[in-house]
C-alpha cells in the first residue's frame, strides 16, 4: 500500500503542477491584454474586454483554495480479458475541476462529467464496469491515505482496504453476502472516507460533500433539469448539500442556458445563507444568486415576524384573491361628472363615460399600471370628441370667450390639423382632470397598496368580503405609519407585496423594473414556506425548473403543511412533479436520532425517521436542574447551561457548540453565560464571527438547516409548548448535532422526550 501512496503522490504532484501552469496561462493572457492599454478601435477594445472577463472567470474557476484538487480514482473495464487473464482497464482520477496534461489529455476529470458517475453509483451488486474505486485523502497537496474498494463479478465486493486506522465513529451498518457495507438496503461507498468526513470538526460554514456523495444522493444531483424535483430528507440526510451540488451539476451540464438565465438559491434566513455561501464557490460556481424569500422584495425592509395568527392568514392562498380585489377596488369610475377647462372651452366627462372607460380597461390584458395609459387615452378621446363637437357648434375659429390661465389657447380643432397626442398631453395637465384620473385609475406601488389596505378597514372589507371572515379581516388591520421607513413589515407581508407587484406592474415602466426570472431555482427548507411565498417563487421560474428540498417532519412555520401535496399545488405545473426521498442520515448519529425519534413519534407519527449511518458511542445527556437549597430558579438554570456548554466545548474542541433555547430566554441566557465566564455569540450579529465562533446561542425557531459538533438544548418543554408544531421545533433542535447532545431543563421535559419509542 506504501507503493500505492507513492504512486498517487506522484500523480497528485503532476496534477497540481498542471493546475499551476493553467493559472499561469490565464494570468499571462490577462496581463498581455492589460499591457495594451485603453486605446485602439472599438472592435479591439471590445475584444480586449471579452478576454479580460474570460481570463478573470478562468482564474476564479481555477482558484480552489485549500480544497483537494482530486479525491478519487476509478479503474474500469474496457473490453475482453487479455491473454494472461488480466482484465484490461482504464483509469480516471476524479476531482473538483477538469485538469489536462501538456498534451491536452485529461489528467483529472470533473466530478460532474458523465465518466465520473460510476465513482458515486457503483455498488457490489452493480459495479457499473468498475474493478476499483479509490478514495484519496489529502492534506494540502500531500496524499495521506487511500481507501480501495475492489469489485469482482456483479454482486461481489472482493476487497475493501484503507490505510487509515479508522475514526472515532463506528458505522451503524451491516454487510451482506457480497461484503458490501449497507444501511438498510442502501450500500455505502467509501465508508472510511465518509466516516472521516463526518467526524471532522465543524467550521461554522457548510462544506461540500463532493468527495463522499453517496449513490442515492448522486441520483438526485444528476436528475433531469426540467420540471419540479421534490426532495424529502430527514435530519442529517444531506438534502441541503445535495441541492447545492445539484445546482453546480446543472450549471456544468446545461452551461449555455443557465449561465444566461441564472440560478437562484433560496434559504430560510440570512444566517443560513451565510452558512452555505462557500459551498458553490468551492465547486467552481460563483454566478449563483443566494437570497431569502423576503430578500427578493426590495420595496420593503422586513423588521419582524409578527404574531403567528397574522402570519398564518397572510400566507393563506386566499390572500391572492384579496390582493387582486384590493387592486380592483382602486379602479373606480367617478361618482359625478367633472368639467375640464381647456382654453376657451369647458369640456365635460360624465360619470357614465368614466364607468365605461374603467370597465373597458378592466377587460383588457396587462398589469394595472400599464393600463393607466389606456384609461388616459380613452378619457382624452372622449374629451377630444367633445371639443370638436363644441367647436363645430360654435363655429370653427370662433375667438375664445374666456382664457384659462396657464394654458395655451387650443388650436382650431380641424380634423385635418388636429394633433390628438398633443391635445392628450395638454389636457392631462389640467388639475381637475389629473385628480380625476388618479381617482379612476391611480398609478400604484405595491407597498403603498398594502399600506393603504391595512390602514383602512373599509378597503379591507371591500377586498376581503366573502373571502375572509370578519375576525380574519380584523387581523389585517394596523395603524398607518407616517413614513414607509417606520412600517413594521414581516416576511409574510413580503409575499403579499410581491403578489401586488405582479398585478400592478412597474409604476413608471421600463425594462429595468421587470421581474427577474431564473432558469433554475433551488429552495431549501421549503416546508416552512407559505402558499403565498411559493407563488412568488413560481413567478420567478422561467420554464418551471425547480429543486425544492425539505422535511415535512421539520415544518415549524404557522402554516406547516401536512403533506408534499400541500406544497406542490403552488409550484409550476408544466410537468408532473417528481418526488424522491433521502432515507439515510449521515450527519446525525444513531444515539441522537433515537432520542429525537421519540419526539417525532408524537409530533408526526405518520413519518419515519431516517436510518443513521454511524454511532459515536456517546449517549445524549439529560440534565435536570436542581436548586442548591430549595426549588431551582432561573439562575440555577443559567448556571447549569453554562456548565454544560463548557463541558461540551471541552469534549468537541476545536469543534463548534450551539446552545439552542426558547426565544424568550435567549437574552437572559446570554447575560448569564457571560457572567459565568462562558461568553456566547449571537450569530445573527454581523459584526461578530457568526457560526464560526466556538459557542453560539440560537433561538429554537432559527436553527433549520444548521449543524454543530455538539448542541445544548435548553428547556425543551418551553420550546415544545403545547402544540404538535412546537414538538416539531423541538425535533429540529434535537437533531442539529453531529457528535453530542445535552438537554438541560428546569421544568419537567415533555413526555415525548423521555417516553420509549
Amino acid at each position: 500500500m506504501e507503493t500505492e501512496l507513492e504512486s498517487e503522490q506522484d500523480f497528485v504532484d503532476l496534477a497540481y503542477a498542471r493546475l499551476d501552469a493553467m493559472r499561469g496561462d490565464a494570468n499571462s493572457m490577462l496581463e498581455g491584454v492589460l499591457d495594451l492599454g485603453r486605446g485602439g478601435t472599438f472592435q479591439s477594445r471590445t475584444e480586449r474586454d471579452v478576454i479580460v472577463r474570460t481570463s478573470l472567470a478562468r482564474l476564479e474557476q481555477l482558484d480552489i483554495g485549500d480544497q483537494a484538487l482530486t479525491f478519487g480514482r476509478i479503474d474500469r473495464l474496457t473490453g475482453e480479458h487479455a491473454s494472461d487473464g488480466t482484465p484490461p482497464s482504464e483509469t480516471f482520477h476524479i476531482g473538483r475541476l477538469a485538469i489536462h496534461g501538456s498534451d491536452h489529455e485529461p489528467l483529472v476529470v470533473d466530478w460532474r462529467a458523465p465518466v465520473a458517475e460510476p465513482f458515486y453509483r457503483a455498488t457490489g451488486r452493480d459495479p457499473l464496469g468498475l474493478v476499483l474505486r479509490r478514495h484519496l485523502a489529502l492534506q494540502g497537496r500531500t496524499v495521506v491515505s487511500v481507501e480501495d474498494e475492489r469489485f469482482g463479478t456483479p454482486g461481489e465486493v472482493v476487497d475493501t482496504l484503507t490505510t487509515e486506522d479508522g475514526t472515532e465513529d463506528a458505522a451503524e451498518a451491516s454487510t451482506d453476502g457480497s461484503g458490501e457495507l449497507l444501511v438498510g438496503d442502501l450500500p455505502i461507498g467509501g465508508p472510511a472516507a465518509l466516516l472521516a468526513a463526518l467526524d471532522r470538526a465543524r467550521s461554522g460554514r457548510m462544506t461540500d460533500i463532493v468527495s463522499t456523495i453517496q449513490a442515492e444522493q448522486d441520483e438526485i444531483i444528476r436528475a433531469p433539469l426540467s420540471g419540479v424535483l421534490v426532495v424529502q430528507g430527514g435530519p442529517g440526510t444531506g438534502k441541503t448539500a445535495v441541492a447545492l451540488h445539484r445546482a453546480a451539476y446543472l450549471l456544468y451540464t446545461h452551461r449555455f442556458p443557465l449561465e444566461r438565465q441564472g440560478v437562484l438559491v433560496v434559504g430560510p434566513n440570512p444566517l443560513f445563507l451565510r452558512y452555505i455561501e462557500q459551498v458553490l464557490p468551492s465547486l467552481g460556481e460563483t454566478g449563483v444568486t443566494l437570497s431569502t424569500v423576503a430578500g427578493l422584495v426590495p420595496e420593503i425592509k422586513v423588521q419582524e415576524n409578527g404574531p403567528a395568527p397574522v402570519a398564518r392568514l397572510k400566507g393563506d392562498v386566499r390572500m391572492a384573491k384579496v390582493v387582486a380585489r384590493a387592486v380592483r377596488t382602486r379602479q373606480r369610475p367617478l361618482h359625478e361628472g367633472i368639467e375640464v377647462p381647456y382654453g376657451a372651452l369647458v369640456l365635460r366627462l360624465t360619470a357614465e363615460e368614466s364607468r365605461r372607460i374603467v370597465e373597458g380597461a378592466r377587460r383588457r390584458p396587462g398589469t394595472h399600471n400599464a393600463r393607466r395609459r389606456l384609461v388616459e387615452q380613452s378619457v382624452a378621446q372622449v374629451l377630444a370628441d367633445r371639443a370638436r363637437q363644441t367647436q363645430q357648434r360654435l363655429g370653427v375659429g370662433t375667438p375664445a370667450v374666456t382664457a384659462f390661465p396657464g394654458y395655451e389657447d387650443p388650436a382650431e380643432l380641424d380634423e385635418d390639423e388636429f394633433d390628438f397626442e398633443d391635445f392628450s398631453r395638454k389636457v392631462r395637465r389640467v388639475p381637475e382632470l389629473a385628480r380625476a384620473l388618479d381617482r379612476m385609475w391611480p398609478r400604484l406601488s405595491p407597498h403603498e397598496l398594502l399600506h393603504d389596505l391595512y390602514g383602512a378597514p373599509p378597503l379591507i372589507a371591500a377586498a376581503a368580503n366573502g373571502v375572509l371572515t370578519p375576525e380574519e379581516q380584523a387581523l389585517l388591520r394596523r395603524p398607518r405609519s407616517a413614513s414607509f421607513d417606520e412600517v413594521a413589515w414581516s416576511p409574510a407581508d413580503a409575499a403579499l407585496v410581491d403578489e401586488a407587484r405582479h398585478l400592478l406592474g412597474p409604476r413608471a415602466g421600463g425594462a429595468d423594473d421587470a421581474l427577474r426570472k431564473y432558469g433554475h431555482i433551488v429552495v431549501d427548507e421549503v416546508q416552512d414556506l407559505s402558499p403565498m411565498q411559493l407563488r412568488m417563487l413560481t413567478r420567478r421560474s422561467l420554464a418551471g425548473s425547480m429543486t425544492v428540498v425539505g422535511d415535512i417532519a421539520q415544518a415549524t412555520a404557522p402554516w406547516a403543511p401536512t403533506s408534499w401535496a400541500d406544497i406542490v399545488e403552488h409550484l409550476p405545473r408544466r410537468r408532473p412533479a417528481r418526488t424522491v426521498e433521502l432515507t439515510v442520515s449521515y450527519r446525525t448519529p444513531a444515539e441522537v436520532l433515537a432520542v429525537a425519534g421519540r419526539v417525532l413519534a408524537v409530533a408526526a407519527p405518520e413519518l419515519a425517521p431516517p436510518k443513521p449511518v454511524r454511532r459515536t458511542g456517546v449517549e445524549p445527556r439529560m440534565v435536570r436542574v436542581n436548586g442548591a437549597s430549595g426549588p431551582a430558579t432561573a439562575d440555577d438554570l443559567a448556571l447549569a447551561v453554562a456548565t454544560a456548554a463548557a463541558e461540551e466545548m471541552d469534549a468537541v474542541r476545536p469543534g463548534r457548540v450551539a446552545v439552542i433555547a426558547p426565544e424568550s430566554l435567549r437574552v437572559a441566557l446570554a447575560e448569564a453565560l457571560a457572567e459565568a465566564g462562558t461568553p456566547v455569540v449571537d450569530p445573527r450579529d454581523m459584526r461578530r464571527g457568526g457560526l464560526s465562533e466556538p459557542l453560539v446561542l440560537l433561538g429554537a425557531d432559527s436553527t433549520n438547516g444548521l449543524e454543530f459538533d455538539s448542541v445544548v438544548v435548553v428547556e425543551p418543554a418551553l420550546i415544545a409548548g403545547e402544540t404538535a408544531r412546537g414538538l416539531r421545533t423541538l425535533y429540529v433542535a434535537l437533531t442539529r448535532p453531529t457528535q453530542r447532545l445535552a438537554v438541560v431543563s428546569l421544568t419537567a421535559p415533555p413526555a415525548a422526550l423521555t417516553a420509549p419509542v
